[in-house]
């Protein structure tokens, strides 16, 4: 049975009101401890992400909106860059929203912070807005559900016309980002369109 949080913190404020701190401090130890978050510094490499949004589908698994190829949208930063300006931080003042609403993430579906495995299993595409607002919560916590994955051969995030526009254009590989994308969508063999 699922403990009501808001019932154990009650309770205990319901002790120091009544000076009974030892037992408030209990009541919190046992029925809402304090667990405190692991910093794991995490990396993935484009080819590694690639393959679970590639098995995800390209969809947000707990929203499942359709997400794009993350070197799309630099793609077209670079060629519209004041239409669809790309912040190297992120900053949304300075971006386009499409870095928060479309570009897909991994994330941990029970998070690596309260004991979850940082391996496939436990991985999951969404996008970062969704990764942001999941942070370090259960999908029971935020009352979610996780998703079934979509079909690449539905939505490939635009990862097919992401290779054929660089395999048109070559010169556009000096972009360090580009390339190392280009690299990991033309390893999975996924067919052109």
């Amino acid at each position: 049975m699922k403990i009501d949080h808001s019932i154990v913190v009650e309770k205990a404020c319901r002790l120091i009101a009544a000076q009974d701190v030892a037992e408030a401090s209990r009541v919190i130890t046992t029925e809402y401890p304090f667990k405190p978050s692991q910093k794991n510094g995490r990396s993935y490499t484009p080819r590694m992400m690639t393959k679970i949004f590639a098995r995800d589908g390209f969809i947000d698994r707990y929203r499942g909106t359709q997400l794009v190829y993350p070197p799309v949208l630099r793609l077209l930063s670079l060629y519209l860059p004041s239409e669809f300006p790309y912040h190297k931080n992120g900053k949304m003042t300075e971006g386009h929203i499409a870095y928060w609403e479309l570009f897909p993430t991994i994330d941990h579906v029970v998070p690596v912070a309260i004991g979850g495995a940082d391996s496939a299993e436990n991985w999951v595409c969404c996008s970062m807005l969704t990764n942001s607002i999941k942070s370090n919560w259960t999908i029971e916590q935020l009352q979610w559900q996780l998703l079934p994955p979509g079909s690449i051969s539905e939505w490939d995030g635009m990862m097919n016309w992401f290779v054929q526009q660089v395999s048109s254009d070559l010169s556009i590989l000096e972009n360090s980002y580009i390339k190392r994308w280009y690299g990991a969508a033309t390893e999975l063999c996924i067919p052109i369109k």
